[in-house]
């Protein structure tokens, strides 16, 4: 079981003090809460992408190479990579990098977003969305996977002989997470291709998100990949802890009562009875955290929001603390404890490793730099002359 925490990374005003962090404020925050995130033996760490204020994580590649750089252990993901609104071609190419940077400490999720008018800024129409996920996401699985692709869609121009640099390290592409709220169409998508299924349960109530994953199961079962048990599920959830469960609430309510995403809607003690949101003792966000089993079956991923709602750094480190110290430990041995035998470890690049080649050396994929072009796949020399390319074999 794989324990982290991912953000947002919106720009807020803290309703206590009154201060607004600049955007280089928050950049440092959140390389400080990730450094953090593996300090108190947490294991993942995950930035969204945005490109609108009051976000700053329009790069997530570009910021998850610097925590990379600046950790040993813990593995950085994206907790929405937009695959309907970036190419392809650019998510394989920069997340396959990072894979190599990283040295495999790394995996995405891909969604569609839920910011609107993020698609015309990149020559989209929203009302495509779902198919654009579908397609894209099938070039891209391709792009990892084939070291020469030919493909032709409805949303980009056609490839010819093209291959994506650099390959996966160990011929092994990072493991996606497809993340969904409300679409079953993405849980078949994931479903179809045995990758992971996350389900973001922080705002809904859990019937809904208990249909999408009994269906992201059946699904996976359905196409070979295992049992419905050995299907791979991430869950999301808030939390807000201190040492007595009041102190808890009176210090967190301002900053619920504020947030710019479920402020000024139900009451806090209402949305922490519909949602995952956990608000109080060490003890009282174990038990509430270990219903998640209760409802969704065993699962490999739980990742928790931290730093939402303007709570200021130091806040969101002490959080981290109590997190990582006291709660996370505990649910580790209860989750173990009660876990059925034949649910899998979470994914990593080791075990994918291992799964493809056993015992034997990864292939490692040299790409002939003289095999083509990456505009129509021929051979840059083949009008040269028969003579003179007999003495030059590598032609």
């Amino acid at each position: 079981m794989q324990f982290g925490v991912f953000s947002v990374s919106d720009i807020t005003r803290d309703p206590v003090s009154g201060e607004t962090p600049s955007e280089a404020d928050r950049i440092d925050a959140l390389v400080r809460i990730a450094q953090k995130t593996e300090e108190v033996g947490m294991d993942v760490f995950a930035i969204g992408e945005h490109h609108n204020p009051p976000f700053v994580s329009s790069a997530p590649s570009t910021l998850l190479s610097y925590i990379a750089a600046t950790t040993k252990r813990l593995v950085v993901s994206t907790s929405t990579t937009l695959i309907t609104t970036n190419d392809p071609v650019r998510i394989a190419e920069e997340y396959a990098l990072l894979q190599h940077l990283s040295k495999g400490r790394m995996d995405l999720m891909l969604g569609r977003g839920n910011t609107a008018p993020v698609y015309p800024w990149f020559g989209q129409d929203i009302r495509q969305g779902l198919p654009l996920a579908l397609e894209n996401y099938n070039l891209l699985h391709r792009l990892w996977r084939e070291d020469v692709v030919d493909w032709e869609g409805n949303f980009r121009t056609p490839l010819q002989g093209f291959t994506s640099t650099p390959r996966p390290l160990d011929d092994v592409p990072p493991f996606v997470w497809h993340g969904s709220i409300r679409t079953p169409e993405i849980a078949e998508q994931a479903a179809y291709y045995g990758d992971g299924f996350f389900a973001n349960n922080i705002f809904w109530p859990k019937e809904h998100y208990m249909r999408l994953i009994r269906f992201y199961r059946q699904r996976y079962a359905h196409y070979g990949h295992g049992t419905e048990k050995q299907a791979i599920v991430g869950l999301g959830g808030q939390a807000y802890i201190a040492r007595r469960s009041q102190d808890a609430k009176r210090d967190f309510r301002p900053y619920f009562d504020e947030a710019p995403v479920y402020g000024h809607g139900p009451s806090m003690e209402d949305f922490m009875e519909m949602t995952p949101l956990s608000v109080g003792s060490p003890q009282e966000v174990i038990d509430k955290t270990l219903t998640f089993r209760e409802h969704f079956g065993d699962y490999q991923r739980q990742m928790f929001l931290m730093d939402h709602a303007g709570l200021p750094l130091g806040t969101v480190l002490d959080q981290l603390e109590l997190l990582g110290g006291e709660v996370v430990p505990t649910l580790r041995k209860e989750l173990a404890a009660r876990r059925d035998p034949e649910v899998p470890d979470a994914p990593t690049h080791a075990g994918l490793v291992k799964a493809k080649y056993g015992d034997t050396p990864p292939r490692q994929p040299r790409p002939n730099a003289n095999r083509g072009d990456n505009v129509t796949g021929a051979s840059p020399y083949q009008d040269t002359a028969p003579e003179v390319r007999a003495s030059y074999p590598s032609l």
